[in-house]
């Protein structure tokens, strides 16, 4: 048992490791091996959710990695009602994406599922780390693989947008760098520091009040980012416009929610009365990211850029629950990281489809699919709705009580005008989805291009969408199926500050 969470990054980092050797003759068998290890991390992580292991609060490992005079650093891993929901959304969106992409024939798939398993260790590692430095590490070790898949498998424009991702998030992971050797330092009197999340926020707790706000500054500007939030978000639609369906998956799925997973992790926990300071700061972030995103939805003619631009916005509802900094706000930002990564997978799917299957994902050349792809139309819906927030699916819960919970800030600061904001963006939202799907799978059947080659979902396509929209139906209707693991944890949160 005590290596169970270790288990979760070295599964994938073996599977990794023999899927880069799978090269020439066995070339095909690399996604075997891929889908292979990636279930295997589901099951453990699946046997983590259901407590089989125990309670969270009794998992962790910590074994001391770096230690000196300076300062100390350890390989430490835990899980919480913060971490949990993202360590099996992690390995489950690996399992789907390998499933997905069974029929999709490439070159050198050895190194294509050689990343994918990479980003696995990567993101697991994060959500994972209980020690700063670690945090880091593993944050760096997202960016690689993620690059070379845009940048070797994207589109006409692949490397433009991958080296535009890495200088962007890079640049702003130096800057949260800072932030945690100043955290770090400013957290002891004297002796080696110590990076481990407890010793840090036991340390930093008495320090004053504006050298707490200048790292909150530093770590939030780096997470900020990674959201991404306006106006450092232009990296993410590019990203996502030449990824391949698959990392555009992984990245609206859950690289998105390190910047969030970060901000509640890091800058709330440790820095609370720093977060109190900027608080109006979160909340500006939170409501122009949230209407800019909108917005610029409904100017994009790429189905996939859509999407992308309503990830910004769906961001920054997560942005406003944290900066509400209440029980409730921050409660439904962590389901609602949750439910965007089960429906931006299932958005990302269909639309790559869309490019694969009828040869352009340009919405005024599209029309009338349903009647040629009526399985496709139908995943198509569920996710739209979904995203726009129906009722009885999970986008519903992961919005409507966020803006409760701001509703309930400003009419105790007094300024419910600011909910006009809210009340703009389900708008824009509701009206991108409908007039995109409206163009694109009804009406009479598009004449601009050759439809004759198109044809439905494929069996193992079938399958990922199938257990994704099982899923959004599931926590839409039983939202406590994930709020049982975040309540504890938010409880202890506001327990502590």
């Amino acid at each position: 048992m005590s290596m169970i969470l270790s288990s979760l990054i070295l599964i994938p980092l073996v599977g990794a490791i023999v899927a880069l050797f799978m090269g020439g003759s066995r070339d095909k068998l690399a996604k075997y091996v891929a889908i292979a290890f990636s279930a295997v991390t589901l099951i453990v992580s699946s046997l983590l959710l259901f407590k089989i292991f125990g309670e969270f609060d009794e998992l962790g490992e910590s074994y001391e990695w770096i230690s000196n005079n300076t300062f100390i650093m350890n390989y430490a891993l835990e899980v919480d009602g913060l971490s949990i929901l993202m360590v099996f959304l992690t390995s489950l969106l690996v399992v789907l994406v390998n499933v997905f992409s069974i029929d999709e024939h490439r070159e050198n798939n050895n190194y294509f599922y050689a990343l994918i398993l990479a980003m696995e260790v990567g993101l697991m590692g994060v959500y994972l780390a209980a020690d700063y430095f670690l945090f880091y590490i593993m944050w760096e070790v997202t960016l690689i693989p993620m690059y070379f898949m845009i940048s070797w498998y994207g589109g006409p424009r692949r490397h433009y947008s991958a080296i535009k991702f890495f200088i962007y998030t890079h640049v702003a992971s130096l800057v949260m760098l800072i932030g945690i050797f100043a955290i770090g330092y400013e957290s002891v009197a004297s002796g080696p520091v110590n990076y481990s999340f407890e010793a840090v926020k036991a340390g930093i707790a008495g320090t004053a009040l504006e050298t707490q706000s200048l790292i909150f500054a530093l770590l939030f500007f780096g997470f900020m980012v990674k959201m991404p939030s306006v106006p450092f978000h232009t990296w993410l639609p590019d990203a996502h416009t030449e990824a391949p369906t698959e990392g555009s998956v992984l990245l609206a799925g859950v690289m998105l929610k390190m910047g969030s997973y970060g901000i509640i992790r890091f800058c709330i926990e440790a820095l609370p009365d720093a977060a109190e300071h900027w608080q109006w700061l979160i909340i500006a972030i939170a409501l122009v990211s949230i209407i800019y995103g909108a917005y610029g939805c409904i100017a994009q003619t790429d189905l996939k850029k859509m999407v992308a631009f309503s990830s910004i916005s769906h961001m920054g509802m997560v942005m406003l629950g944290i900066g509400c900094l209440s029980d409730a706000g921050i409660t439904f930002a962590v389901f609602q990281m949750f439910a965007h990564g089960l429906i931006t997978a299932m958005l990302f799917m269909v639309c790559g489809m869309t490019g694969h299957k009828v040869g352009t994902r340009e919405i005024p050349l599209l029309g009338g699919l349903a009647g040629r792809m009526p399985v496709y139309a139908t995943f198509m819906m569920i996710a739209f709705m979904a995203s726009l927030g129906l009722p009885g699916l999970v986008g519903f819960w992961g919005e409507f009580p966020v803006i409760m919970a701001f509703y309930e800030f400003i009419l105790e600061e007094d300024v419910i005008w600011m909910l006009v904001f809210c009340m703009l963006s389900l708008m824009l939202t509701a009206g991108y989805y409908l007039w995109a799907m409206q163009r694109t799978l009804f009406g009479p059947e598009t004449k601009k291009i050759d439809l004759s080659k198109a044809h439905d979902v494929g069996h193992f396509e079938f399958a990922a969408l199938l257990v994704l929209a099982i899923l959004v139906a599931f926590f839409g209707v039983w939202p406590d199926g994930a709020l049982q693991f975040i309540d504890p944890y938010v409880d202890g949160l506001f327990g502590v500050i």
